[in-house]
């Protein structure tokens, strides 16, 4: 039976031309295991294209110094510059409630284990810095399932987020609309999502919070930068379906590493 990602990466040779023809062609954190084992299980239905406009950022020229496969991870989620949203927790959430575990973006080879950034180790400013070889959710905004965004983050470095930054800084990032995001949750579902803008050197939440009533989207962010580095990318995602996925898919062993033993790498 074919796989999740030999399905998903048909629906992007497919879809991605007829979507980019039809449309006619954003809390800030960054970064984190390499859970390199592809979607597998069940087969999925083949989702149907969200209707929308898809369009990329335009923004300047990233600074040479900042450019580049080698840039290092980047640090916690800090507060929204003055006069920017302000982030809203997440309605009614309890301790019981469905979180995501799991990313996969099988264009780019990603696919890492998702874990709450809540308890983020000191780095070294001493402030909170995201472990290495997991992604995080920021527990301010919404899980899947929920109306709004959800917001996941890994630092961009071989194995995380790394390819996420690299295909944003071709044409833009151009490519990547159309791709699919799966994002699975610890209640044994895949949501599918379908990336619709792309946001460089982004500096506030704007992105995250100007959600339409009634949508639902997963943003993807990593560091443009070393640490310190203010701006970051933004990979924004629209909801498409929910399925049931294979309990084993939607728990992925999760090994984070606390900077800077050892080293993201």
């Amino acid at each position: 039976m074919p796989s999740v990602t030999s399905i998903v990466r048909f629906l992007e040779r497919r879809l991605a031309p007829a979507l980019l023809s039809a449309a006619g062609v954003t809390l800030l954190a960054a970064g984190l295991l390499g859970y390199t084992a592809q979607p597998a299980g069940a087969d999925l239905p083949v989702p149907s294209p969200v209707a929308g406009t898809f369009a990329v950022e335009p923004t300047p020229p990233l600074p040479a110094e900042t450019a580049g496969p080698t840039e290092s991870a980047g640090t916690s989620p800090t507060p929204a510059p003055a006069g920017s949203a302000a982030i809203s927790p997440t309605p009614g959430a309890t301790a019981s409630q469905p979180v995501a575990t799991r990313v996969v973006v099988p264009a780019l080879k990603i696919d890492l284990p998702v874990i709450s950034g809540d308890r983020d180790p000191p780095g070294p400013d001493g402030k909170p810095f995201p472990y290495c070889n997991v992604a995080e959710y920021l527990s301010a905004y919404h899980q899947p399932g929920d109306e709004g965004t959800t917001y996941i983050f890994a630092h961009a470095r071989t194995g995380m987020f790394l390819s996420l930054l690299e295909a944003s800084q071709v044409n833009g990032g151009r490519a990547m609309l159309g791709y699919t995001v799966l994002v699975y949750t610890s209640d044994a579902k895949v949501y599918w999502y379908s990336v619709t803008r792309v946001k460089r050197h982004a500096t506030d939440f704007s992105l995250a919070d100007n959600v339409p009533p009634g949508a639902s989207q997963v943003i993807l962010q990593t560091s443009e930068g070393p640490i310190g580095t203010v701006e970051k990318l933004q990979v924004a995602a629209a909801f498409q379906l929910v399925q049931p996925a294979d309990n084993a898919d939607a728990q992925p062993a999760a090994h984070p590493v606390a900077w800077p033993h050892p080293p993201c790498n």
